[in-house]
């Protein structure tokens, strides 16, 4: 499921990308932006993180999105799973440490490539499947 989502993703929604480079969500957020990706970040404030404009949701993004990547707790995945499935997204992924085993089947049961408490940056720096190698 990892390498399907790694190989297939253009657009990326990152929701939880914060702006203070001290967090995990910046670190992945800007690396998936070194490496060529088209990087939507979803945070609550601010106008622009990593010179990309910031979204509240998802569903304020008008480009086609095929994969989200979430850094916010488990349960939170309920709501998103929603917003997921309105976009059209083929890819869901959930940080390392954040799992939600009941999104996880409702993705499976709607043909959602799901990845729960993995790093997305640790595994496309693993498998070396950045754009800019």
């Amino acid at each position: 499921m990892q390498t399907e989502i790694l190989e297939s993703m253009k657009n990326i929604a990152v929701v939880g990308f914060s702006p203070n480079p001290e967090k995990d969500s910046h670190t992945v957020g800007a690396y998936l932006i070194e490496q060529g990706y088209n990087v939507y970040p979803i945070y609550p404030t601010g106008d622009e993180i990593c010179g990309r404009k910031v979204y509240r949701s998802l569903s304020e993004i008008s480009d086609p999105i095929d994969t989200v990547v979430m850094f916010r707790k488990g349960e939170y995945a309920s709501k998103l799973f929603e917003e997921v499935l309105a976009k059209g997204a083929k890819n869901f992924w959930l940080q390392l440490g954040i799992r939600n085993d009941a999104v996880g089947d409702l993705a499976c049961e709607r043909g959602i490539n799901y990845v729960q408490d993995a790093c997305i940056m640790f595994e496309l720096k693993r498998k070396n499947y950045g754009k800019s190698k």
